[in-house]
């Protein structure tokens, strides 16, 4: 077997996942995975929101809902249905996955996803269901034990600034090295 550097592998497997039907989107940052998520929620949501988009305050109480739960509460989230106040007080219910036509969600990947915490952690390789990141994949060469990967994802979800406490990233479910 003939090595291959991390950054060969990250674009073979991005590949592969593209002519699986994942759709391939940049997201540098924390800002831009809100950004992701937010008009996925309005596009998903749009019969359900008469036609008009989540404002920037629906938003945040959104966000505040859903956000910094433990991954088995994110699970269940991802399951519910929730009640949103509107900005004029009415309620709607926001469903942030399909789990009766499953394949209806939209699936994305991103790579290189940078959250900045006590560290700055990078993500190789995420895959987003609906916006919301729920598989993390960390790649290393063949003379890097998976074991050092292992601990990477360890040291990123304890890093206490990063985004599985206090962002999307607490929906990830699985971590694949």
């Amino acid at each position: 077997m003939s090595y291959q550097s991390e950054a060969k592998l990250e674009e073979k497997l991005m590949s592969q996942l593209v002519d699986m039907g994942y759709q391939k989107i940049i997201i540098e940052d924390e800002e831009a995975l809100h950004s992701n998520f937010r008009k996925i929620v309005n596009r998903r949501n749009i019969e359900r929101l008469n036609g008009v988009e989540l404002s920037d305050k629906e938003f945040e109480r959104l966000l505040l809902m859903i956000n910094g739960k433990s991954i088995f509460e994110s699970a269940k989230i991802l399951r519910d249905k929730h009640v949103l106040t509107r900005d004029d007080n009415t309620k709607v219910y926001i469903e942030l996955f399909d789990i009766v036509k499953w394949c209806k969600n939209e699936f994305q990947i991103s790579n290189q996803i940078t959250m900045k915490g006590k560290y700055e952690n990078r993500y190789d390789v995420t895959i987003l269901i609906n916006g919301l990141p729920v598989v993390q994949i960390e790649l290393k060469g063949i003379s890097i034990s998976p074991r050092q990967a292992m601990q990477q994802i360890v040291d990123y979800k304890n890093d206490a600034g990063n985004g599985y406490t206090n962002s999307l990233m607490c929906f990830m479910q699985l971590f694949i090295v």
